[in-house]
């Protein structure tokens, strides 16, 4: 045998009143039946009456939240349960207390078996307790003593046994799982699950008010399926589970619900053995058939009646259901409009589906939507019936000018231009243009070539916010009047020779006018198209867009009719093609020479005028001057352009004083030029044998320079102005030399000294020992290594110069033989 009974515990909450607290199951006398497989579903807490049965078991404590059970077993053998928490929190903590057998709830004696271990204090790991054949222990408990297990009991059929559960700490509910080889009675069963039928009720709301969802049940219709072939059965009907569980509070029939939808909870009990067995079903209360709230049935004023202006049209109603049903099939249900809430309730004076509204303009109607199987069934709705008003139309006649080149009174329209009067210039109105009367034949408003002359053309105005549509004539007529050409003309001057620049296009008006009526307007248009059209007009400020030359065209208008289209000739000209900004450079060294500067003009130069800022009006001019010259080119157009010729003035180089910044008798000497002069300068180095050391730099510095005499030359590369040459000095001494006669190195001497440099110039040679061995002429050969004639060894030697500007070198030199 094995089953489980599940319990529901609700700590600290109390669903019950008083009155039903009284009856709950955590007393004796109230104590659930336990049969066969059933479920049992309670919500109960508090501590029973009787209290005193926990002081004289062997566990030791008090009732909390407890609930009575009562078995009575059918068959002999073991009794055993395992208990288990919902909840595997280890202060979980459920206790347990067995009386019996065949006690009563007067003298329901010692308990039995019990168990009141507490898991946390007993060390335990789970929260589970119960009675299993391989404990030994008939109790245990309380606090840390046992293990939350008790020996099973041996029992006897028709013995009755009753177990208190009660739960000290925690607030789950429980499984509970019987074991063991005692069986209990069957409990009765649910026939209407095993052979399929419906036990749910659906019915309309039928009772006033209509749409709160409340009405009257017949409950005990299912006494018959739910009780199928049993006998000896009682069927009882209750409003919550526990209720059911415990076997109170039975509901009666018919039975308005109190809630939509509700749950009916059914107790199936065996008269004989107690058992019972629980199931539920629904109450559905119907609202009646779904639908959608209509949208506004909205119509247009219209001649249906004879009349558009009166606010009354005929409403065809049953276009409507399909959007009221929302997708449903049509034909299970009914729809009836009628004038009043009342009616439609009531079923009464339902309408005509082609209605004409009683109230002008604006009316609602209510809608009776039913099942069409029961008209019980049905909802209520609104619907408003809308009539908007058709909009206000006007007849008008539109002049075109006949500038197509025939002569035939037919030519190209712009429908729209009429339309302010087609529609008393009122915003949110378009029109459409058909050239029959029952308006199916529709043109283009934009462009359209009239057939005869005049013609008429059928218009409709339209409300753009309502699609309401009024009917109205438009008169084409072709007159054969006509305007004067003009001519403008203009010199690309704005800055940007392109081609393009802007037009007054009112200086025209005086011109095209010239002999015609006054009173006369005019509009400017880019093509001949637009201008018959009368669209895209142009600002009067207007920039050409074909360079150099375009027509555009002025359409002259009596009252918005068409007098006349004229041309009107665009015409920039070129400015004189020339060099706008020159320059050239005059050598003041070359004063008082002249040199000649012209206006550069590309073509021929007899085809323009000059005017130079000297006063010449030649082509070309002579000048000797430094300055700036300017010159304005007029052309046979009368465009001018102005030339500028900036002449700068150049020069020779001059030296400076002094001329050159050297760095001599040094590692790395050099030579720094100075000059000065409007020129543009560059530098050479020439040596003495009249080699180029360093061909033209931009750089006036010369480095790393062997010692010796130079010649420093500068030139102007600004307007070649010329060449001017100095010599300088560069002073050093040989580390050493070798006379041996082989042509290199044969004397020791001092470079950069001559006649022309440092010629007074102090030189003396001495031994390592400081003996003056020889003076040396500056501007001489030079010394050989001879002394008397006689070659002194190779060896160092130390020389003093002092130079002719007062400084002074010692140093040392080598004579290699």
């Amino acid at each position: 045998m094995k089953f489980y009974l599940r319990l529901s515990i609700v700590s600290f909450f109390l669903l019950f009143t008083s009155h039903i607290l009284s009856q709950s199951p955590n007393d004796c006398g109230n104590a659930i039946i336990t049969c066969g497989n059933s479920d049992i579903n309670l919500n109960v807490n508090g501590g029973g009456a009787l209290e005193e049965v926990f002081e004289t078991s062997d566990c030791g404590s008090s009732e909390n939240n407890s609930v009575w059970l009562q078995v009575t077993l059918v068959t002999s053998g073991t009794l055993g349960f395992t208990l288990t928490p919902n909840s595997t929190a280890i202060t979980e903590d459920y206790d347990f207390f067995v009386y019996g057998p065949n006690v009563t709830c007067g003298n329901i004696g010692r308990a039995i078996r019990c168990s009141t271990t507490h898991p946390p204090s007993a060390g335990l790991s789970y929260n589970s307790t119960g009675m299993r054949d391989t404990e030994t222990d008939p109790s245990e408990g309380p606090g840390p003593d046992g293990n939350s297990f008790v020996r099973s009991l041996n029992v006897n059929a028709g013995e009755t046994y009753f177990i208190v559960i009660d739960r000290p700490e925690g607030n789950s509910s429980f499984n509970l799982e019987w074991t063991g080889t005692a069986t209990f009675s069957e409990p009765p069963t649910n026939e209407a699950s095993t052979n399929g039928t419906a036990l749910d009720f659906e019915r309309c709301d039928d009772i006033t008010p209509f749409s709160d969802g409340f009405t009257e049940f017949n409950l005990s219709d299912n006494n018959a399926p739910i009780m199928g072939t049993q006998t000896d059965v009682t069927i009882t009907y209750h409003a919550s589970a526990s209720d059911a569980n415990i076997g109170i509070n039975p509901l009666s029939s018919p039975y308005r619900n109190i809630t939509n939808p509700q749950t009916i909870y059914t107790r199936i009990t065996n008269n004989t053995t107690e058992c019972f067995e629980l199931t539920d079903f629904q109450l559905n209360v119907n609202l009646g058939p779904s639908f959608i709230a209509p949208t506004d049935f909205i119509l247009c004023d219209n001649l249906d009646d004879g009349n558009d202006k009166n606010g009354r049209v005929i409403f065809d109603l049953s276009s409507k259901n399909s959007e009221i049903l929302v997708g449903q099939n049509l034909s299970d249900f009914n729809v009836f409009y009628y004038t009043s809430r009342a009616n439609a309730e009531s079923r009464t004076g339902a309408l005509s589906n082609s209605y004409y509204n009683n109230t002008v303009f604006n009316e609602t109607i209510f809608v009776r939507i039913e099942d069409a199987t029961n008209q019980n069934c049905r909802s209520f709705t609104e619907l408003n019936l809308r009539v908007n008003e058709a909009p206000n139309s006007f007849n008008s006649l539109l002049i075109q000018c006949d500038e197509d080149g025939l002569a035939d009174g037919l030519t190209t329209f712009n429908l729209n231009e009429a339309n302010d009067e087609l529609t008393g210039g009122i915003t949110d109105r378009s029109t459409k243009f058909y050239t029959d009367t029952t308006r199916t034949n529709e043109i283009n408003g934009d462009s359209f070539n009239n057939t005869v002359n005049p013609q008429i053309i059928y218009v409709e105005v339209i409300n753009d916010l309502t699609g309401c549509i009024s009917n109205s004539e438009l008169t084409l007529d072709v007159t054969a009047t006509d305007s004067n050409n003009a001519f403008l003309s203009i010199c690309d001057d704005d800055g940007n020779e392109d081609g393009l620049h802007i037009f007054d296009l009112n200086t025209a008006n005086n011109t095209i006018l010239n002999g015609l009526p006054s009173g006369l307007d005019i509009v400017y248009f880019e093509s001949f198209n637009d201008a018959i059209l009368e669209q895209n007009p142009l600002n009067t400020v207007y920039t050409n867009t074909n360079p150099y030359s375009q027509t555009i065209y002025a359409r002259v208008e009596n009252a918005n009719d068409c007098y006349g289209i004229s041309q009107v000739f665009l015409t920039v000209f070129p400015l004189p093609d020339i060099k706008i900004d020159d320059l050239f450079y005059y050598c003041l060294n070359d004063f008082p020479v002249i040199i000649t500067i012209d206006a550069a003009v590309s073509g021929n130069p007899n085809d323009y005028t000059y005017n130079w800022s000297n006063g010449d009006t030649t082509y070309e001019i002579q000048i000797n001057t430094p300055g700036v010259y300017t010159v304005t080119v007029t052309d046979i157009n009368n465009c001018s352009k102005t030339r500028t010729v900036t002449v700068e003035p150049s020069n020779i180089a001059i030296f400076g004083m002094p001329p050159f910044d050297v760095i001599d008798a040094s590692q790395n000497n050099s030579i720094t030029v100075f000059v000065t002069g409007e020129g543009t300068y560059q530098y050479s180095l020439i040596d003495e044998n009249g080699n180029t050391v360093s061909d033209y730099q931009d750089s006036n510095i010369f480095e790393n320079i062997f010692p010796g005499i130079y010649t420093v030359s500068v030139r102007d590369i600004k307007n070649d102005c010329g060449v001017i040459n100095n010599d300088v000095s560069v002073i050093g001494f040989p580390k050493f030399f070798t006379p041996n006669n082989d042509g290199v190195n044969d004397v020791w001497k001092i470079y950069g000294v001559s006649s022309m440099f440092q010629s007074n110039t102090k030189v003396q040679i001495f031994n390592r020992f400081g003996k003056l061995i020889k003076q040396l002429d500056p501007t001489g050969e030079g010394w050989n290594g001879l002394l008397n004639g006689r070659k002194l060894p190779s060896d160092d030697y130390w020389f003093a110069v002092t130079l002719q500007d007062g400084r002074v070198f010692k140093n040392h030199f080598t004579l290699k033989n």
